[in-house]
């Protein structure tokens, strides 16, 4: 049976979520990844923005030590390297997401216009087809 790819809403903090949206981060660096297969992750800038600034879909997904992330990738992570290895304390494994298409909404989207009493993931959330289809269609996007 073939698993049915999925979306999620990743929380980002607003410097390195309009890194992202601008094409100067290309890969985003997670300690813990999604089980299901994921087809689009939706950008939710975190505090003070609290906006769905736009989406990107994944090239891929790597599984490596933190120091082998920051030697692969710290050129367009968009992330210094002290603040790098303090997200990555304690952890002997974590994921770099690499970046493939990025769309950008023209206006930032309010979770809340399709979320009754929303609350900003921790870090993601898993998202129905319909109401990622809604978003999409309530914005014009700008392919990066």
């Amino acid at each position: 049976m073939k698993d049915t790819l999925t979306n999620v809403i990743l929380s980002i903090k607003p410097v390195y979520a309009q890194a992202i949206m601008s094409g100067t981060k290309k890969v985003e660096f997670r300690k813990k990844i999604f089980k299901r297969p994921v087809e689009k992750i939706f950008v939710y800038s975190s505090s003070p923005e609290k906006k769905i600034i736009g989406f990107f879909t994944i090239q891929e997904i790597i599984e490596d030590t933190p120091d082998n992330l920051w030697e692969q990738f710290h050129a367009i992570g968009g992330i210094d390297k002290n603040d790098f290895f303090e997200y990555y304390k304690n952890s002997e494994f974590g994921f770099t997401i690499k970046i493939s298409e990025v769309e950008k909404f023209e206006n930032g989207i309010d979770p809340s216009d399709f979320f009754e009493n929303f609350i900003a993931p921790q870090s993601f959330v898993y998202l129905e087809e319909q109401t990622a289809n809604n978003m999409e269609e309530k914005t014009t996007a700008n392919t990066v």
